[in-house]
């Protein structure tokens, strides 16, 4: 897999603030240029609807990562991205792309990663450091923002673990809790904390914040063992394996995330569904009531609610990108 080539595109420093979160948007396209914190954007069709169930405009996909940007950005910078774009709507198809678009604002930053596969020596990857760059993001269509679990500075090193807790059918939000808690207790066992947020879908995902040197075959190798464990101990709901034909009845602890070349969906970043639900961080307390009530749709939040807790909460998400913990060692 790729490993970096030490090779990056770093665009000068951010002319003027980076806050924007007043930025609004008319329907309409502007007819030239606007101004995003010092940087000259075009925007294109506001007026498209990319959610027809929910009638959610371009524009208005552009003003919520506007607006969220404050809490998105410390999750977005130095992590190669991924765009997933969706350019006629949820509802047609999508493509995803890892080579940053040739026709990016020469004030875009970019890295290079060595590849071991496909045609190219290496992926372009694009790196949301700035307001800007994510305004002109969103105007692509890329409604999903995915990222590495490493930063760009050394993509062998992650700096989680995750866990993604997938109900297959006949499953759902509060089965994924009940086997997140039980990780959270093997965690607890071995000494590490860890954080949910919701996948803005169906799942759940767990992150274990690491922050200190570390290797994907380590993270990779423990997140299989714990998955493969709990699947030991409740194997008619709970299961490990890819195979989608072992996932009826069951919750799929996807471990593979951990992989160098794998991507996962950032915090805070839309999801292409029905609606314009967001992958929200979510405390402990808020799963165990929703566990306690039987009630899943206390965890589907839409951008609106996402932008009003986090005008409450701050990002209950910062532990990810601060605290520095150890994986236990064989001798351990």
């Amino acid at each position: 897999m790729p490993r970096s080539s030490k090779t990056r595109t770093r665009k000068s420093a951010r002319p003027g603030g980076e806050k924007n979160s007043e930025l609004k948007l008319r329907p309409e396209a502007p007819k030239g240029p606007i101004e995003v914190a010092g940087r000259q954007l075009k925007l294109s069709n506001l007026d498209k609807v990319l959610y027809p169930r929910e009638g959610f405009t371009k524009g208005q996909v552009i003003e919520y990562y506007a607006r969220i940007a404050d809490v998105l950005l410390p999750h977005l910078r130095g992590r190669p991205l991924t765009l997933k774009r969706y350019p006629d709507g949820v509802d047609a198809e999508f493509f995803y792309e890892k080579m940053c678009p040739s026709h990016r604002p020469e004030w875009v930053s970019t890295t290079k990663i060595a590849s071991t596969g496909g045609k190219r020596p290496f992926v372009q990857y694009c790196l949301v450091e700035d307001l800007p760059t994510l305004i002109w993001v969103a105007n692509l269509a890329s409604l999903e923002l995915h990222t590495l679990l490493s930063r760009e500075d050394d993509v062998s090193c992650p700096t989680t673990m995750v866990f993604d807790l997938d109900p297959g059918p006949g499953m759902n939000l509060i089965d994924c809790i009940a086997v997140a808690r039980r990780f959270r207790e093997m965690l607890h066992s071995l000494g590490l904390e860890s954080c949910p947020k919701t996948s803005g879908g169906k799942g759940l995902h767990l992150y274990v914040p690491l922050n200190t040197r570390v290797t994907f075959d380590e993270t990779k190798h423990l997140a299989r063992a714990m998955a493969q464990m709990l699947e030991k101990e409740d194997p008619q709901r709970i299961t490990s394996k890819m195979r989608k034909d072992h996932r009826h009845g069951r919750i799929f602890v996807d471990w593979s995330q951990n992989d160098d070349h794998k991507t996962t969906v950032c915090a805070y970043s839309l999801r292409a569904r029905e609606r314009p639900t967001v992958s929200t961080p979510v405390t402990w307390d808020e799963l165990e009531t929703a566990y306690r009530r039987k009630d899943s749709d206390r965890l589907v939040f839409t951008c609106d609610d996402v932008l009003k807790r986090v005008e409450k909460l701050g990002d209950i998400f910062e532990p990810v990108l601060k605290l520095k913990q150890k994986l236990p060692r064989p001798e351990d």
